[in-house]
């Protein structure tokens, strides 16, 4: 499933506000059954609208939202689903009409594409007054539910407490202790606690696993190497989900994603090891296609896309690494899969990763931890929460 939003109107629109419209405009494709398909949404002025609603529709004057079908009827079986069709919305029309009817211009923007969306999938208002009120009913049904949903867009917050345990073996005491970071970081707003038990038990210690277990509210992911030993601890422990990664002794940090495509055989064993006792798996990737697919064929259920590249790259690089994760997420998401991402997100390139749609999750670690010895661990995950916030 994809929306392609497109501004032609003279006036600027905050880039913010158009990412929350694509949010509502995903949410009603995914609410709305139309997985697999595309549609495509242009903002314009009247004058633009007033145009087109003269040349396909007589009427003269601006309207506020037309729509376009590019499909007649069914897809039917074996034929690829792909555009569905283009919505127009008048931004001049819209802002009057939120401003007449005293609402906020994001809630006149829903109903909009909403309206726009259910045309496209074939409901009318204009064949008899009991499809208009069938259309109006599904329209105040769907504005019902995603005033419930609506937060889901911005992705959960999970915090990485390896450097906590990291300062506390360089003096081998035990303080300061990643049990109780991670209780912070719940209180906090956290919504996943992260740790990697590591085969060299660098950092994270087998008490720390256990303890966290007991303690962690909101979910805990337990990052491993797939060795049999560290198999055989998850097992026995039980996280709420385990992330696969590449594991090598002298890395510092993880360098780059698992090679999926390339040990299948392996993987797919694992993965259905852990995942036949209950232990969903995500699977640490390089925002590759091959490597996404891959994933899917061994049956895991989430990956986390490597963002260690993009937030290592400069300028036009960088633009060209996002450009990746996204289509990546994109991708994983149409094959049923559910996107994490992560590795060396900060306080400055967070907001790109966390604006894009597919991303359910990200996983930070150093960067909160780091910001922790100026501002405290709570006021770390509360200042990047509200940063993703912001984003999404």
């Amino acid at each position: 499933m994809s929306v392609f939003f497109s501004l032609r109107h003279r006036r600027k629109t905050a880039q913010s506000a158009v990412r929350r419209w694509r949010h509502q405009a995903v949410w009603l494709m995914q609410t709305l059954a139309a997985a697999g398909r595309e549609v495509s949404v242009v903002l314009v002025d009247d004058a633009e609208i007033a145009a087109l609603n003269a040349a396909y529709r007589h009427k003269s004057g601006p309207t506020n939202v037309l729509s376009f079908a590019t499909l007649d009827g069914e897809v039917f079986p074996g034929q690829t689903p792909d555009e569905l069709g283009e919505i127009i919305i008048s931004l001049d029309t819209a802002r009057r009409e939120a401003v007449a009817l005293r609402q906020r211009l994001d809630t006149r923007m829903f109903w909009l594409l909403a309206h726009g969306l259910l045309h496209l999938l074939g409901w009318d208002h204009e064949t008899s007054e009991a499809d208009a009120a069938r259309m109006r009913a599904k329209e105040l049904e769907l504005i019902a539910e995603f005033a419930k949903t609506r937060r889901i867009y911005m992705p959960k917050l999970a915090i990485n407490v390896d450097h906590i345990a990291t300062i506390r073996q360089a003096r081998g005491g035990q303080e300061p202790d990643p049990v109780t970071a991670a209780a912070l970081c719940e209180l906090a707003g956290a919504m996943g606690i992260v740790i990697h038990l590591r085969e060299d038990r660098r950092h994270i210690q087998d008490r720390d696993l256990h303890l966290l277990r007991q303690t962690v509210k909101t979910k805990l992911n337990l990052e491993m190497g797939a060795a049999r030993e560290i198999i055989a601890i998850a097992l026995e422990v039980g996280p709420d989900m385990v992330t696969l990664v590449p594991e090598k002794r002298l890395e510092l940090t993880t360098e780059g994603g698992l090679d999926v495509a390339g040990d299948k055989m392996k993987l797919a064993a694992v993965v259905a090891q852990l995942q036949g006792e209950g232990i969903p798996v995500s699977l640490f990737i390089d925002p590759e296609e091959e490597q996404i697919e891959a994933a899917r064929e061994i049956g895991a259920t989430f990956v986390e896309l490597h963002t260690g590249k993009y937030a290592d790259a400069k300028g036009t690089e960088r633009l060209f690494q996002l450009a990746k994760i996204e289509t990546a997420a994109t991708l994983a998401s149409h094959l049923g899969l559910l996107v994490n991402a992560g590795h060396g997100l900060d306080y400055r390139n967070t907001a790109a990763i966390a604006a894009i749609d597919a991303i359910e999750e990200l996983s930070i670690g150093h960067a909160v931890i780091s910001r922790a010895a100026y501002v405290g661990l709570e006021n770390a995950v509360r200042e990047m929460l509200t940063m993703i916030e912001k984003a999404g």
